[in-house]
């Protein structure tokens, strides 16, 4: 399995009634670089990017809500409450200072919305594929709220695996870029073995629950050009979801709404390019970070 160059140190931090399971990178640099993972992600696996940075860079990333080894609500999940929950940990991870913040794709979303509502708190910010999804028009509603309240009322699970050696098969099929080591990483880091012997995710199987509420990227858009920190936004050229997104997330389009926007692209690397290339990566952000 993948080696970790550098120790991770793990805490639990208790907020808005839930218990957070974070993990630290420490370096000698007192403001840390703060990194949200994606849907289904686990800030654990984080550990290839902080790899590939600086040895004197604090990182510390977070088990967001129903994820990972963080505790579950009692009832779903409503995106409004990630930007709460990050509002409530960066009052206890840097109280006193800006933060520099990246998000993937789920987290690079509730980063740039956050960067928008609370433009004081983030002095730069990094987006690995967190663009929004896509438009949606008022008639997809009756269909949407249908399909939530039968998801309500009969569940939504996860797939369950015989062992973690079938997790790591069904991971490598879909992460084909992905070395084999950090797949394994992956895999321990996202599932649990049960009482039976079979491995689950360590995720709460409401967050597959449709969401009853459309996406209006209208209200994204204008959170987004209400961000005052320099941003970073990254694309890996092999991403199926960049492609589906296409003119949305051009970058004319992009220049449009953002006021201080750089634009990289990642060769040879899909959405999940933290994994894929954490090397290329972490060399962007550093890049990105320390220019002036």
């Amino acid at each position: 399995m993948y080696r970790s160059l550098r120790p991770v140190q793990t805490e639990k931090l208790h907020a808005r009634g839930l218990t957070f399971h974070v993990y630290r990178w420490p370096g000698s640099d007192p403001d840390p670089l703060v990194l949200l993972h994606g849907w289904g992600d686990t800030g654990e696996t984080y550990q290839f990017l902080v790899d590939c940075f600086a040895a004197d860079r604090t990182c510390v990333a977070i088990d967001m809500r129903g994820f990972g080894r963080t505790q579950w609500p009692a009832d779903g999940y409503w995106f409004p409450d990630y930007l709460a929950d990050l509002d409530a940990l960066l009052d206890r991870l840097a109280p006193d200072a800006p933060i520099d913040l990246v998000g993937h794709s789920m987290g690079g979303n509730i980063a740039m919305l956050y960067a928008g509502v609370r433009p004081q708190r983030i002095r730069r910010l990094v987006s690995l594929e967190g663009f929004g999804m896509a438009r949606t028009t008022p008639d997809q509603a009756p269909a949407r709220y249908a399909e939530w309240l039968d998801e309500v009322k009969h569940g939504t699970e996860f797939a369950i695996y015989d062992n973690y050696e079938q997790l790591v098969r069904v991971l490598a099929r879909r992460n084909p870029r992905t070395p084999k080591d950090r797949v394994e990483f992956i895999a321990r880091s996202w599932g649990q073995t049960r009482g039976d012997g079979k491995v689950e995710l360590r995720a709460d199987p409401k967050h597959k629950r449709t969401n009853p509420v459309l996406y209006s990227r209208e209200q994204a858009e204008a959170c987004w050009s209400a961000i005052e920190a320099p941003l970073l936004f990254v694309v890996g050229d092999q991403s199926d979801l960049a492609k589906r997104l296409g003119d949305e997330i051009a970058e004319p389009r992009l220049r449009s709404i953002y006021r201080q926007l750089s634009f990289a692209t990642v060769n040879d690397a899909g959405h999940m390019m933290h994994h894929e290339r954490p090397d290329e990566v972490a060399a962007l952000i550093e890049e990105f970070l320390e220019s002036k």
